[in-house]
């Protein structure tokens, strides 16, 4: 809506200001969003317009609003409020969209021109199991893939996991001590932190398992045949554990989208070699290190950041430089976004700086960390489970689960038992899905087991019931849902005028929330939709109105807020029960 109505209006307001003699530059940017919603749906503050008047501010919105009233009498209301002039849309402009959009299978949501996304995100690490820290990345990114596809872009995802390095030694020379039957039993049963603690265990107290693993993990970068398989092996029961998880939690991810450290091995010795030829690789203390510029250590000395390290090993750095490598010239890709936490913000600027000073990543092509903060428990802290250790996101999602049993058990005790645990499925993981995408991703957040599942607050079974709800109305209707189409909109108390408003400007939320990568925009309005629903549906009857074209009217208002949860939700990967 307001991107419309604003559209609509800047010609009358433009003729106004060339009046004035003030020029567009000068006021087309103040022109946006009302900030108080009960005065306006789009204002024009006048107040830096005053120097270049010699006004005061509400005389200038006075004359404004007077200019304009005229040309805006079929789109918008018009006021001046302490030096602004506020535009509110007329019910009968609404009823025009939502004529428009009511139709439209994507409800007025515009296509963008069409580029090539690479979305890194998840990122679990073979042998160690998935835990509470990758539920952000995992959801978030999932998210972000599934708004660019349906803006029309061409997304690759990658889980760009850890499964090369120094500990894969010590988990293949324990996979052996134990048997690779043994083994193969112990992960399969899905316990891989123990897996890892045992390795780790013995790595740090026998000396002579230490050597082996050591000469263990030269054998695996030389690509010893053998060691490979073993490799694979621990791979591959990983992945069938993360596979639980992701098919649990719902998201997009599959077997082809791994794309493991290992498969980046080929390319850091060319890391190395388009660097110096650059002329920006330097040796410092027995490393070669690039200096990017603008980072200081505590000491004030320019930081490095290590490309290889003084004894031939390669750092993170130089991995993540022969991703944007692959990823640009092998994929061609235009866009590449990173889903990691706000700790490694400092690490992905510097691998950005450092791939445009060495051409690996051209003007045409640009990179964003789509940066995310921490989970925290109820006293500010990083969750953590009773006994002091890191949650598996696997007991979490089925804690969520039981949980949202009960839940929905109270709630409609009707329901037969495979109801109630496909409602409860789709409720629990919903609900953690909510409430991660429900703040802004920059920030932490609390997990509060009452606040997400709960019917009445900001919560997934909030927007879940406003949809079964809906479902219900139609149930009862004997009439059906295609009839609706094509009903005219008659917008005459206050609560439909309100709820059509929200629906209107549901197509500029939804783009402007997928532009900035923000799930959270698309969250809130989610929820002003289902409550402005609510008081709606208090307050008009909607199959007993006083005349049939009201109820078509209003059975359109329920049709279009279904919808719209609908697409919403189902871009935030959260499912809708029909029943609850």
């Amino acid at each position: 809506m307001i991107r419309d109505l604003i559209q609509e209006s800047v010609p009358f307001f433009s003729e106004a200001m060339s009046s004035l003699g003030v020029s567009d530059s000068d006021w087309l940017g103040l022109f946006g969003r009302a900030t108080v919603e009960d005065h306006a749906d789009v204002a024009l503050p006048c107040h830096s317009l005053a120097k270049i008047l010699r006004r005061s501010p509400e005389d200038i919105a006075e004359e404004i609003r007077t200019l304009v009233s005229t040309g805006l009498e079929e789109i918008a209301e018009v006021s001046n409020i302490s030096g602004f002039v506020n535009l509110k849309a007329k019910p009968s402009w609404l009823s025009r969209r939502l004529m428009e959009i009511h139709p439209d299978d994507r409800i007025g949501v515009r296509t963008d021109v069409s580029l090539t996304y690479v979305v890194d995100y998840s990122a679990p690490n073979v042998a160690k199991e998935m835990h509470v820290g990758h539920l952000r990345s995992t959801v978030i990114g999932d998210t972000i893939v599934r708004m660019l596809e349906f803006m029309g872009h061409k997304v690759i995802r990658e889980n760009h996991i850890g499964d090369w390095g120094t500990p894969f030694g010590m988990l293949i020379e324990h996979l052996l001590d134990l048997g690779e039957d043994e083994a193969a039993n112990e992960l399969g049963v899905g316990d891989l932190d123990s897996f890892y603690k045992q390795a780790r265990e013995k790595f740090v107290s026998d000396d002579e398992f230490a050597e082996r693993s050591r000469e263990r993990v030269v054998k695996l970068q030389g690509g010893d045949h053998e060691t490979l398989r073993l490799w694979r092996v621990l791979v591959a029961e990983s992945m069938r554990y993360f596979n639980e998880v992701y098919s649990l939690l719902g998201v997009l991810l599959e077997d082809e989208d791994i794309r493991g450290e290992s498969s980046y091995q080929d390319l850091l010795p060319i890391v190395v070699e388009r660097l110096s030829k650059e002329g920006i690789l330097e040796n410092s203390d027995g490393a070669d290190v690039v200096f990017p510029g603008g980072w200081y250590n505590r000491e004030g000395e320019p930081l490095p950041m290590i490309i290889r390290k003084g004894d031939g090993g390669y750092n993170y750095s130089t991995s993540d430089l022969a991703c944007i490598i692959d990823r640009i010239e092998r994929l061609n890709c235009d866009r590449l976004l990173y889903v990691v936490g706000t700790p490694q913000k400092q690490h992905f600027e510097m691998v950005f700086q450092v791939a445009t000073m060495a051409g690996f990543m051209p003007d045409s092509n640009n990179a964003t960390h789509v940066n995310f903060g921490s989970v925290l428990d109820t006293s500010g802290k990083v969750l953590k489970s009773r006994e002091g250790e890191v949650i598996k996101l696997h007991d979490l999602l089925r804690e969520s689960i039981n949980r949202a049993n009960e839940a929905v058990s109270k709630k409609n005790p009707d329901l037969d038992e495979k109801q109630r645990e496909e409602v409860a499925k789709l409720v629990g993981i919903g609900a953690v899905k909510f409430a991660d995408l429900s703040t802004e991703r920059t920030k932490d957040y609390v997990f509060d087991w009452e606040r997400m599942l709960s019917f009445d607050g900001n919560s997934a079974p909030y927007l879940q019931y406003a949809y079964a709800r809906i479902c219900s109305i139609f149930r009862r209707w004997t009439g059906e849902r295609e009839e609706i189409t094509g009903s005219k909109f008659l917008l005459h108390h206050p609560d439909e005028i309100y709820l059509s408003r929200k629906l209107v400007d549901f197509p500029s939320i939804l783009e402007e929330s997928i532009r900035s990568f923000n799930p959270h925009k698309l969250c809130f309005h989610l929820l002003s939709i289902a409550s402005s629903f609510a008081t709606f549906y208090e307050n008009c009857k909607v199959l007993n109105p006083d005349d049939e074209n009201s109820k078509l009217s209003r059975l359109s208002l329920c049709d279009l807020t279904a919808r719209q949860l609908q697409l919403g939700l189902g871009l935030l990967g959260i499912g809708l029960p029909e029943r609850m």
